[in-house]
């Protein structure tokens, strides 16, 4: 009788374990389409922009530029406590329009490479920015290593890389500079990645209900989403001054 209730009870955790496997494979992919879509979205809408002279022009030119920069950092502040607020629309139009803010304002940095080679960098940027983001991803899903004591870290790093950059837009103003902090954001922004892809797999639970589910998976989509596209940015500008004559 004991032994049928040894038996019984490695049976019942065993068939958990698998329902647990199964439901973070779901969870993980739903963050995953989520990320790819918002990619999708800003790419749609980058694309559209460059291809329109007059649209270029007002956000090239002009406050605009800087208006949809306070609004990606602003935005990339606020989202996560919509996203997380428990309101599955509020949630989505968060991180869709983050998506297009972006979309917005790499546009005519996309549009200028567009006009050098014909785009080839560009395809260049985005093969070598999903081989990166997606082996750093990958590490971060199966590493048994803690990283959570390495968010400080990677906050201060963030924080000082943007300075960087800012204080070489403002007033150094040099093509070395900037080759050298986008080497550093790539190599940052590779272990954020694994960072924040172990978070969002520690953040799943198979008792969460469909809303709480939902809002974690765009809010991990949010996160990676912010990774992917600043490793582009900076890997397409490592790929040009590479490739300047």
């Amino acid at each position: 009788m004991a032994d049928f209730r040894l038996r019984t009870g490695a049976a019942t955790q065993g068939r958990t374990a698998v329902q647990i496997d199964e439901g973070l494979r779901t969870y993980m992919l739903k963050v995953y389409n989520y990320m790819g879509l918002g990619v999708a979205l800003t790419a749609i809408l980058t694309l559209y922009i460059a291809s329109n002279p007059a649209l270029m022009a007002t956000i090239a030119m002009g406050p605009m530029k800087w208006v949809l920069f306070a609004g990606v950092l602003g935005l990339g502040w606020f989202a996560p406590r919509l996203i997380m607020g428990g309101n599955t629309m509020v949630a989505h139009a968060a991180y869709w329009s983050y998506a297009a803010l972006w979309g917005l304002l790499i546009s005519p940095m996309i549009a200028r490479y567009m006009g050098i080679d014909g785009g080839k960098l560009i395809v260049q940027a985005l093969a070598i920015t999903s081989i990166t983001f997606g082996s750093a991803s990958l590490f971060g899903y199966v590493t048994k290593r803690d990283m959570t004591g390495l968010g400080g870290f990677f906050m201060m790093a963030s924080i000082g890389i943007l300075v960087a950059i800012l204080l070489n837009v403002f007033i150094f103003q040099s093509p070395f500079m900037s080759l050298i902090t986008s080497i550093g954001v790539v190599l940052l922004f590779s272990g954020i990645t694994a960072y924040e892809t172990q978070i969002i797999k520690n953040m799943y639970s198979q008792h969460d209900g469909n809303q709480v589910a939902n809002g974690k998976a765009i809010f991990g989509a949010f996160m990676l989403y912010g990774s992917f596209i600043t490793m582009f940015i900076h890997i397409l500008n490592i790929l040009g001054f590479m490739n300047s004559e």
